[in-house]
């Protein structure tokens, strides 16, 4: 089966599974609540019918801040994070500008996710990073 990201608009029981996997410290209710307020939106990795990745996105405008950016262990290091990132810009034409902090990144994982982020055209800044596209 071939890997996809999808919007997520609902949760399924074995969506609400898979995420407890990815986001272990979150409950149904805060993605549930996520959800509904109509500025926000979940994307997901998913394969043979299970989510590997998941990131919360934000929009104001042609603003947008990526949240809780995930994916699961052992699931790392084979091209899902990367896809998953890239797939969300491109399904969010409209968006120009794309933020997302180093809040809640592992201190041993700094480094990695600093250079994940520069291999996909993010810059640091003083709150995180940013990726400006043209339109």
């Amino acid at each position: 089966m071939k890997l996809t990201i999808e919007r997520l608009a609902s949760l399924s029981q074995q969506d609400e599974l898979d995420l407890a996997k990815i986001w272990p410290q979150q409950t149904v209710a805060q993605w549930r609540a996520w959800l509904d307020a109509p500025e926000n939106r979940i994307f997901a990795a998913r394969f043979n019918d299970r989510l590997l990745a998941a990131v919360k996105v934000s929009v104001t405008g042609e603003n947008a801040h990526l949240n809780d950016f995930n994916v699961r262990e052992l699931t790392r290091r084979r091209g899902v994070g990367l896809y998953l990132l890239e797939d969300t810009l491109r399904q969010m034409p409209d968006v120009t500008c794309w933020q997302i902090s180093d809040d809640g990144v592992d201190a041993g994982q700094r480094n990695a996710w600093g250079l994940f982020l520069q291999a996909v055209g993010f810059v640091p800044n003083a709150w995180g990073w940013e990726k400006r596209l043209t339109r």
